[in-house]
């Protein structure tokens, strides 16, 4: 590749985004900032979003450098012009890298997730599969070092999931955070295989439906009236140490214009779990806002499926041949017992490249 080839960004955007970067840079070293922590940390992750970009713009720029003396100095000396091949390449390759940073993103990759799983099609073995869900997003947010909350369970017979409510959140601010990696998990999942329920051994379809939003570290402000709100407040079921099924302390707030439902039992105090259900409430309301008012964020969200339909799938898990199909971009795999158990960056980093790829030919 020559240093040539690619036209790479233009330079009206890197000035800017190098203007943005040194304002941001004196923003933080004012200790009046982080008298406001909100605003601190909004400055924060914007930060941390260009830190990417600018480390690659100053390689470009150091390898441009390098590039132009060799050149000049390839006449007088051979050992320039041996340089110069490994030195375009370097440059072509650090020029497609900086287009790919300047590339329109997703607003939301830096947030952090609520998760909802819920059973479908299938009876008590779809419950089962979507527990079997939930464990596995819990053991893939462990191996990423993301903290994950069950906000509240509502649990089947056989000790399977209705549905699961999970809060997860990147311990640092990065430029790709939790929604980046998890955003394509919303939509119907399907499960192949014998249930427990089956005495003849029979392989059965069953599906659960994942739906999965942003949930924004500052929700912008979402109208919400209280006179919208049925609060019910019950007691806590599952585990969750001592003392957890004394009180009458879990709420569940539903939203009566929209029919949405959001339920917390994690913390300790009717209180706690109120507020901690509406900040949810909130971020749904404002998600279901942008699907409204921007066609590009109801397109970018079509998959994820209301209605847990088996045919509506966006993937199979099929346990007899240990194999996991996406569908959307026919990826396969027969490494299902490792996916269960958390393995998921393969199936994800293709899923985040064919969107990148999306997003570069779009634009």
């Amino acid at each position: 590749m020559s240093a040539t080839s690619a036209p790479g960004p233009a330079p009206s955007a890197i000035d800017d985004l190098l203007a943005e970067h040194a304002g941001l840079e004196q923003q933080l070293s004012d200790p009046a900032l982080h008298d406001d922590p909100a605003n601190a940390r909004r400055v924060g992750k914007r930060f941390a979003e260009l830190a990417p970009v600018m480390a690659t713009y100053e390689k470009l720029r150091a390898a441009r450098d390098d590039l132009a003396a060799a050149r000049e100095l390839a006449a007088d000396d051979a050992a320039f012009a041996e340089e110069i091949p490994a030195l375009e390449e370097l440059v072509g390759e650090l020029d497609a890298a900086l287009t790919d940073l300047l590339a329109p993103r997703d607003p939301h990759d830096g947030d952090d997730v609520v998760l909802e799983i819920k059973s479908g099609a299938g009876g008590e073995e779809s419950a089962l599969f979507a527990a079997d869900l939930a464990r596995m997003y819990l053991k893939y947010c462990e191996r990423r070092g993301y903290k994950a909350t069950v906000l509240g369970v509502t649990e089947s017979d056989l000790g399977g999931y209705k549905e699961a409510t999970i809060s997860v959140k990147s311990r640092e601010t990065l430029r790709d955070g939790v929604w980046s990696r998890l955003k394509f998990e919303g939509g119907v999942h399907r499960v192949q295989r014998v249930p427990v329920t089956e005495s003849q051994g029979r392989i059965h379809t069953s599906a659960a439906g994942v739906l999965i939003y942003p949930e924004p570290e500052e929700v912008e402000a979402v109208e919400i009236d209280e006179s919208d709100l049925r609060i019910d407040v019950y007691r806590s079921s599952g585990k969750g140490g001592q003392g957890v099924n004394t009180t009458d302390s879990a709420v569940r707030i539903t939203h009566l214009p929209t029919g949405i439902v959001v339920t917390c039992q994690n913390e300790r105090s009717q209180l706690q779990n109120k507020a901690r259900a509406m900040q949810v409430l909130a971020a749904r309301l404002q998600s279901a806002a942008e699907e409204q008012a921007d066609a590009a964020a109801a397109e970018g969200r079509a998959a994820q499926i209301r209605t847990v339909d088996r045919s509506e799938r966006i993937r199979t898990y099929n346990f007899p041949e240990n194999r996991i199909t996406d569908h959307r971009i026919g990826f396969k795999a027969n490494n299902l017992d490792a996916v269960l158990d958390g393995d998921l960056d393969a199936l994800l980093d293709a899923l985040v490249a064919a969107d990148r790829q999306a997003r570069l030919e779009a634009s």
